[in-house]
């Protein structure tokens, strides 16, 4: 089985790429400068970065400032009026429900043959589990996390969750399933002499290696401090010569948080936006808007633009009459704001596809099929997300298997592996055990047992029942023999 292949063989991707440009001659240099520039100005990038800082709750309104029309009928920042920011932090908490309930869960992995097994387990510690779920936020923030498949200094494999709006990909097919090549743009803090500054950095990684630059004048510099060509990985021979070697993939592998790869900050910021201003624009309204205007009587006319700024500024309006101060009462529709507030968290929630705890009333238990139902919009996005990530982990397979091959000379490819998501879901526990008790005799014991609410891993619990039933069947043997051992004949009269 071919698992990779020495550098220095012709770069195919980067003909194959070139050769679309052939009728500019464009180079790959001026290639990938034309797709940095494309991804700069994308909308694809800008959402990446609202979805990160959203997830912050670093949101617009914290960016507003109040504002009234002055003398001059333009709008004017207004310092001695109330402004306040309130940032309700509705993506984290969808973000996080998604990521808990779909990743909170360590993977079951099952493969038939146990070496394999044994293997897979091994590689799926603990540490990578955390990966995967940081993963997951990452995708649902971005609509699409990265990982970079690597060889640590120790030799071993590993993945690196990559920073996503550093990866620029270049897709062969439309459905976005085949990389032809990586363009990783970020920047290093360097220092030169006593002065820090910011350096960025390019690499285009493809199925021939990878080829490292550094921004200089108007161009790219190859980067010869990093490498400026290189392998994926290289090995140390026999003789202890190093020789590059790589993949017959690009190093990457794609999370998406939809077929869409579409944040979920872009489904729902408006809502978030409108329910943050509006809840800011109640607070203020509290804090210093009175309950009347104040019409201060023969004190002078006023021209529109003094109206507008006194009643803007100062709650207050002058006017020529007979002397006196009057004031005029001010209603504000209470009602409207709540009926309005609670559509807006009701609409964040159902095309945010989460679940609102506040609308759900403590007091009553809900039963299995009520927290289904809960649960329904959640659930239907966990399972477009696991669709996705199943996709993902067959690729990180091909990997895996290829890395198994090269290091223990055994071919794990052709065999099967299941990877199972274990959702985290409230369930009523007592209606599942009244479920399982009713299919004592139709069912295998394995399987009623993985069903129970209080088993972790089935199989552990399976061997200690069978313990639990050995130990009986011994107790209940040396009861009926007196406590003697099975094995030693009991002594009658007629025995000598």
């Amino acid at each position: 089985m071919t698992m990779l292949w020495p550098n220095g063989d012709e770069q195919k991707a980067i003909e194959n790429i070139i050769i679309r440009g052939a009728r500019t001659a464009a180079s790959l240099e001026q290639i990938i400068q034309l797709e940095i520039g494309d991804w700069s100005s994308s909308h694809k990038l800008a959402w990446m970065q609202i979805g990160n800082r959203y997830y912050r709750n670093d949101t617009d309104i914290n960016k507003r400032q109040r504002t009234a029309i002055g003398a001059s009928g333009a709008k004017e920042p207004v310092a001695n009026l109330a402004n306040n920011q309130l940032a309700n932090a509705f993506i984290r908490k969808l973000v996080d429900q998604k990521v808990g309930y779909l990743l909170g869960k360590p993977i079951t992995i099952q493969a038939e043959n146990d070496a394999y097994q044994e293997q897979l387990d091994n590689i799926f510690n603990k540490d990578q589990h955390r990966r995967l779920k940081s993963t997951g936020k990452t995708a649902v923030n971005n609509g699409i996390a990265w990982w970079h498949v690597y060889y640590d200094e120790d030799g071993q494999l590993s993945f690196k969750l990559m920073n996503s709006p550093e990866i620029i990909p270049l897709w062969r097919d439309e459905a976005h399933t085949v990389l032809d090549a990586i363009i990783r743009v970020y920047e290093v803090e360097v220092y030169e002499g006593l002065q820090r500054k910011k350096v960025k950095k390019i690499e285009w990684w493809d199925t021939s290696g990878v080829r490292r630059y550094t921004t200089g004048g108007t161009g790219f510099i190859p980067d010869v401090e990093a490498g400026a060509v290189g392998a994926h990985f290289s090995v140390k021979s026999s003789d202890g010569k190093e020789q590059g070697l790589n993949w017959e993939r690009v190093p990457f592998i794609a999370w998406k948080y939809n077929e869409e790869e579409q944040p979920l900050v872009e489904i729902i910021k408006s809502l978030a936006d409108d329910y943050d201003n509006k809840k800011s624009d109640n607070s203020n309204n509290l804090e210093d808007m009175p309950d009347s205007i104040f019409v201060v009587k023969d004190y002078g006319g006023q021209s529109a633009s003094e109206f507008r700024k006194n009643m803007a500024t100062y709650r207050t309006a002058f006017v020529e009459d007979q002397g006196g101060v009057d004031s005029l009462s001010i209603d504000m529709n209470s009602e409207a704001y709540k009926t309005h507030m609670e559509q807006a968290r009701k609409d964040i929630y159902e095309f945010g596809r989460g679940v609102d705890t506040q609308g759900v009333d403590i007091g009553s238990a809900p039963s299995g099929i009520a927290l289904r139902f809960l649960y329904s919009d959640l659930d239907m996005d966990a399972s477009l997300i696991e669709t996705e990530f199943q996709a993902s982990l067959e690729q990180l397979r091909w990997f895996i298997d290829k890395h198994l091959y090269n290091t223990t000379g055994v071919d794990f490819s052709g065999e099967k592996a299941e990877f199972i998501f274990n959702r985290d879901m409230p369930v009523d526990e007592a209606a599942i055990i009244t479920g399982i008790k009713d299919s004592v005799g139709i069912l295998s014991d394995e399987t009623l047992v993985a069903q129970h609410p209080y088993v972790k891993d089935a199989k552990t619990e399976m061997k200690r029942k069978a313990a639990d039933r050995a130990k009986m069947q011994k107790d209940a043997d040396e009861e009926a023999t007196g406590g003697l051992p099975t094995s030693t004949p009991i002594k009658t009269d007629g025995d000598t």
